[in-house]
């Protein structure tokens, strides 16, 4: 039997059927290290084939081609990477400005990533109802730098989305497969409960002594999103939620290939003297020029060199 899996808890996953039913099942200790490099060999968003035994039990025995996934450094040392989901048609990434602050090197790092497995990428700016003026000032600035790349963006309060904001991610969901990522505490599952109607996953507070985002989702699920449009539609809105991350480390990244994962500056490097130029240090290097001109925002050339690092230094963000 062939399905697909809706929910992780490492131990378990739980593999829905076109004909509505769900079973639990699992995954056999040599399946999990047939030359796959990560801590879950099985991801949400997998097409799976399930076996039954005859004790009843359910077995994960294969993996169906993936179209195309997220990944993240694991923080376990064992093993390379971490999956957040697989087959996604896009990948919605909230921001917070504050509490908590989303750094832009956490969010240039995730959109880098969404560009290397070639995943669409959407910023949602949340808790904008917090901001002070000079806050509000600065996300204009950021919207229209991200936009600027061709990046979609949209700005709300989770806790009191209003009705146009409601249609317009109800418009940017439909018929698709979306993954909600971010920083503990952005409001992730507060925005999954607003869009259902209903309390989905339950929602946390922010640490007073950090201003940081508290855990409250611990494994990753997918929820079917009822959209008022045609049944069609419906059947393929799906919402992949995961627990908050506090970095975001590249990994499978070559040092000449990351300048391709940002748009600018995969653009502008055309013009560098050298092919190869990791725009560093070489002499005649285009991107340089085009920092200082102002014409590639030095945030986003910080994170081109954040990431860059790691491809040497295999550091953990």
């Amino acid at each position: 039997m062939c399905g697909l899996v809706i929910k992780s808890t490492g131990s378990s996953y739980l593999v829905h059927f076109d004909d509505g039913n769900c079973l639990e099942c699992h995954v056999k200790g040599n399946f999990r290290i047939r030359g796959i490099r990560s801590t879950n060999p099985v991801a949400v968003g997998d097409y799976v084939e399930v076996e039954t035994l005859p004790d009843g039990t359910n077995w994960i025995i294969d993996i169906q081609e993936r179209r195309n996934y997220i990944i993240r450094r694991s923080t376990n040392l064992s093993k390379e990477t971490h999956i957040l989901a697989a087959n996604l048609d896009q990948v919605a990434l909230i921001v917070t400005l504050n509490h908590p602050v989303t750094s832009t090197t956490f969010i240039d790092r995730f959109l880098a990533t969404a560009e290397a497995y070639r995943v669409p990428a959407v910023l949602i700016f949340n808790k904008i109802d917090l901001l002070t003026e000079d806050e509000q000032t600065q996300l204009q600035s950021l919207r229209q730098l991200y936009e600027s790349l061709g990046y979609s963006t949209l700005a709300l309060s989770a806790n009191h989305l209003e009705d146009s904001q409601r249609a317009t991610l109800y418009a940017q969901l439909a018929g698709k497969v979306t993954l909600l990522s971010g920083n503990s505490g952005v409001g992730k599952s507060t925005l999954l409960n607003a869009l259902f109607g209903r309390e989905m996953t339950r929602t946390g507070v922010i640490s007073n002594a950090h201003d940081k985002g508290m855990h409250t989702t611990t494994f990753s699920e997918m929820y079917p999103l009822s959209l008022p449009s045609c049944e069609e539609v419906q059947s393929k809105t799906w919402i992949i939620d995961t627990p908050g991350i506090k970095g975001f480390g590249g990994v499978q990244m070559d040092k000449y290939e990351v300048s391709h994962y940002f748009r600018e500056i995969f653009e502008v490097g055309h013009n560098c003297r050298y092919s190869d130029c990791l725009h560093t240090d070489e002499p005649n290097c285009a991107v340089r020029d085009a920092v200082g001109e102002g014409k590639i925002a030095l945030s986003r050339y910080e994170s081109y060199l954040s990431l860059l690092g790691d491809c040497d230094e295999q550091k953990y963000r």
